[in-house]
C-alpha cells in the first residue's frame, strides 16, 4: 500500500523547491492540504556549486527570488532570509540588487531547510508510467515507488560539450571548475573556451589564482559582448511577457529570441569586460602578457598526453590551426535544457511538427491522460528565454499550483 500524492516532483533545485514553497504556504491556508514530495538524487540541496566564485554575482535582481514576485509578503524571500542571517542592514547600506552567487545559493540552502520534510534527498528516478488514467507510478534507483496524480519535471540542464572532445582529467565543463580546480599545480598554461558569464569569470579567476600561467581565452566573436540589462530589454523577463510569448506565431518566437538572446546568451558583465581589458591592456604596457584573447577562434580537438594537453586551436578568419600546449582545457560551453525522461508516458503525450512537446500555457503538457504532467524547464520553445532561468520560477510555481488544483480530479480512494 503506497500513499497516493497530489505531486510528485522530480528533482529539487530552484524551480521545484519555489513549487515546494508555494504549496507550503497554500496548505498554511487551505481545508484540504496538497500532498507533494520531490525526489532529489543530490545528498543535499545545490545549485551550479562548481561555479559559486567568492567573487561572483548574481545577474538577475535579488527581488525575483523564490517567492515575491509571486508573493511579496512572504516569509521565504531573500529579505527573510536576511533578517535571519543578521545582515538586512548591512545588505541595504550596500545599494546593489544583485547578491553574491554564493550568497544566493545560501538563501536557496535556507529555504530549502524550511521544506526538507517535503524531499526525499539521495532519491534518483528511473522510471515512470501510467499505471491508471489518472494515476502516476514512479520507480527510484533503490526499487522504491511513489505514485501520485501530477508530476512535475524539474530536471535542470545538461552541460554542453563540443562535438569530438571528451571530458577528461585535462578537459573539464566549468560546471566541474571549483570541484576540481585543486587538481592544478602550479600551471604554465590553462584555456578557457567560451564567450559568455562563466568564460570570462573563469578567465579572470584562473588569472588571479595563477600567477606564473598563461591565460587563453578561446571564443569564435571579435570580443566579448556585454549583456544587455536596460530597462526596457528586460521586460522579456517579466511575467507578462511569458503571455505575449507563448500566444505569439512561431515566426514571431524566433525572431523575439534573436532580437533579446543578448539579454542572457554567451554576454559578459560589462565591469567584468573593462576588468579583463585593463589587465590585457597593463600586461601589455608591461611586456609581461599572460592574458591571451584567442578572438575568431573555435576549439576543434584535443590531444592528450602523459605530461598535459595539446588543444587544436582554428581560426575562423584563414582557417589555420594553432596547437597550444595546455595544462587545462575548460569548457564554459554552456547548458542545454535536460529533456524530461518520460518513458512509457512519452508515447501519450502530443508534440509539434519539430518533436518538441506541446506544452499549455500552465506547464501542462498536452497528453491522453488525465493526470498531469508539468515541466518546469524544457519549454522555451513554447513560454521563452525565462524557461531555464530564474527570473520566472515564483510565478511560475504558483501557476503550476493554481493548474493542479484547478485540474486534478477529486480522488476516490487515499491509498492504491
Amino acid at each position: 500500500m503506497h500513499p497516493i500524492y497530489d505531486i510528485v516532483g522530480i528533482g529539487f533545485g530552484p524551480s521545484n523547491l519555489a513549487l515546494a514553497i508555494a504549496l507550503t504556504e497554500h496548505n498554511e491556508q487551505a481545508e484540504t492540504p496538497v500532498t507533494a514530495v520531490f525526489l532529489e538524487r543530490q545528498q543535499t540541496f545545490g545549485w551550479h556549486r562548481g561555479m559559486l566564485l567568492d567573487d561572483a554575482t548574481m545577474q538577475v535582481s535579488f527581488l525575483k527570488d523564490l517567492v515575491t514576485m509571486r508573493n511579496p509578503t512572504s516569509g521565504f524571500s531573500f529579505l527573510c532570509y536576511l533578517k535571519d542571517r543578521g545582515r538586512l542592514v548591512d545588505f541595504v547600506n550596500h545599494k546593489n540588487l544583485f547578491p553574491l552567487r554564493v550568497e544566493f545559493h545560501d538563501y536557496f540552502e535556507w529555504a530549502a531547510a524550511q521544506v526538507d520534510d517535503l524531499v526525499a534527498y539521495n532519491t534518483e528516478a528511473v522510471g515512470v508510467e501510467a499505471i491508471q488514467d489518472d494515476l502516476f507510478e514512479v520507480t527510484t534507483a533503490t526499487g522504491d515507488v511513489y505514485h501520485a496524480r501530477n508530476l512535475v519535471f524539474a530536471t535542470g540542464l545538461r552541460p554542453t560539450v563540443p562535438e569530438g572532445i571528451a571530458l577528461s582529467d585535462r578537459v573539464w565543463h566549468n560546471s566541474q571548475f571549483l570541484h576540481r580546480v585543486g587538481e592544478l599545480r602550479d600551471p604554465k598554461r590553462c584555456v578557457v573556451v567560451g564567450a559568455g558569464q562563466s568564460a570570462a569569470e573563469a578567465v579572470a579567476y584562473l588569472h588571479r589564482e595563477f600567477p606564473g600561467a598563461e591565460v587563453c581565452s578561446v571564443f569564435s566573436r571579435y570580443g566579448y559582448s556585454p549583456a544587455d540589462d536596460s530597462s526596457f530589454a528586460n521586460r522579456i523577463f517579466d511575467p507578462e511577457a511569458v503571455d505575449h510569448y507563448y500566444d505569439a506565431p512561431d515566426a514571431v518566437k524566433q525572431r523575439l529570441m534573436d532580437y533579446h538572446r543578448n539579454t542572457n546568451y554567451s554576454v559578459v558583465d560589462v565591469d567584468l569586460i573593462a576588468q579583463l581589458y585593463l589587465t590585457a591592456y597593463q600586461e601589455k604596457v608591461l611586456g609581461t602578457e599572460r592574458l591571451k584573447m584567442m578572438n575568431m577562434t573555435r576549439l576543434v580537438a584535443v590531444e592528450e598526453s602523459a605530461d598535459g594537453a595539446r588543444a587544436v586551436i582554428q581560426s575562423l578568419v584563414t582557417g589555420e590551426q594553432e596547437f597550444v600546449d595546455t595544462d587545462l582545457v575548460l569548457l564554459a560551453t554552456g547548458y542545454d535544457e535536460a529533456a524530461p525522461v518520460l518513458g512509457s508516458l512519452d508515447e501519450t503525450c502530443a508534440r509539434d511538427d519539430a518533436g518538441r512537446l506541446v506544452v499549455g500555457r500552465d506547464y501542462r503538457v498536452q497528453t491522453s491522460l488525465r493526470g498531469g504532467i508539468y515541466l518546469q524547464g524544457g519549454t522555451e520553445h513554447s513560454h521563452g528565454i525565462t524557461s531555464s532561468l530564474l527570473s520566472n520560477v515564483a510565478v511560475r510555481s504558483g501557476e503550476i499550483l493554481e493548474s493542479v488544483l484547478t485540474n486534478t480530479p477529486v480522488p476516490v480512494l487515499a491509498t492504491a
